[in-house]
């Protein structure tokens, strides 16, 4: 990764021009620099980023014109945030409430709607008990508040320390785990999981009788082909497996999820979690702490 003047871009058909006051470093990210999901891989001249905010300073020709000025948080699809201007499709934007800051939007904008969505797509009811595997991140983090504020009977996660640990009891856990999973519950009803890896299938194992789990991330490398072998060793207790990604979401329910975020951030019952603001020069670095697993909660870019 290195830093490259590039022409400034310009606004087509149903797209504006942001300049960016803050960019997102997230997971998904180094899962596509590494190449990790098949049909994603960092190639040649690809700006990596997905999410930014700051204001709108131009927009093409069938925009409406008000949006030029206004703050805005926006998905720039798998590639195109690290940059000082950023290209967006109006679809994708969103008006920013006052109260919340740019380097807040971006650390919520994505993370939020995915934690708030992924635990209805695991059916998540008031009562069951969660675990959040990988939770020290920021899609982690939301769910752990999104599911204690929605009063499950337990919130686990799983962690790499104590310190980490004592964190996330402030956000809400009640039971804290190795990153094995050793401790807590010996089941859940509904894990949410967004670091996938050889380790997934002992965490099918603690599921309870039609436990669910959802994939949110393979932050930690693809599940074993055979993980589903697990499932059917354990054919009688009827639990399953998802995935999970915004883009099989309608989007009304997305923007939906979105505004519900922010709000929920404007009333503080919602927290950005920024572990570091860094230079946009020092993109690379930011990478190499998501690496190192340094992280907790999101590193912002700031041109």
């Amino acid at each position: 990764m290195v830093v490259a003047d590039v022409p400034e871009p310009s606004a087509g058909p149903g797209q504006v021009v942001i300049a960016t006051e803050a960019i997102g470093v997230g997971g998904v990210d180094a899962v596509i620099r590494r190449g990790t999901l098949g049909g994603f891989g960092f190639t040649a001249g690809l700006i990596p980023g997905s999410e930014v905010a700051g204001r709108v300073i131009s927009a093409g020709p069938d925009v409406d014109p008000s949006w030029r000025g206004r703050r805005v948080w926006a998905f720039t699809g798998t590639s195109g945030g690290y940059t000082e201007q950023a290209v967006a499709r109006i679809g994708d934007v969103v008006a920013l409430p006052d109260g919340i800051t740019s380097i807040d939007a971006v650390a919520l904008g994505s993370a939020g709607p995915v934690a708030r969505l992924a635990l209805a797509h695991g059916r998540f009811a008031p009562g069951e008990s969660v675990l959040v595997r990988g939770a020290a991140g920021s899609i982690g983090i939301a769910a752990v508040e999104i599911a204690a504020r929605g009063g499950a009977a337990t919130v686990a996660v799983t962690t790499s320390s104590p310190e980490r640990g004592e964190r996330l009891r402030e956000l809400g856990a009640t039971e804290v785990l190795d990153r094995s999973g050793q401790g807590g519950s010996t089941t859940y009803d509904v894990i949410v999981d967004v670091a996938g890896g050889d380790a997934l299938p002992d965490f099918v194992d603690r599921l309870a009788p039609n436990g669910r789990l959802v994939l949110v991330g393979v932050v930690a490398g693809m599940p074993p082909a055979d993980f589903g072998a697990r499932l059917l060793a354990g054919f009688r207790q009827s639990r399953s497996v998802a995935t999970f990604s915004l883009d099989s979401v309608p989007v009304p329910v997305r923007d939906a999820a979105r505004a519900e975020t922010f709000a929920a951030a404007a009333r503080g019952e919602q927290h950005a979690v920024v572990h570091d603001v860094l230079p946009l020069a020092e993109a690379a670095e930011a990478h190499r702490l998501m690496d190192a697993g340094a992280v907790f909660g999101r590193i912002v870019l700031t041109p």
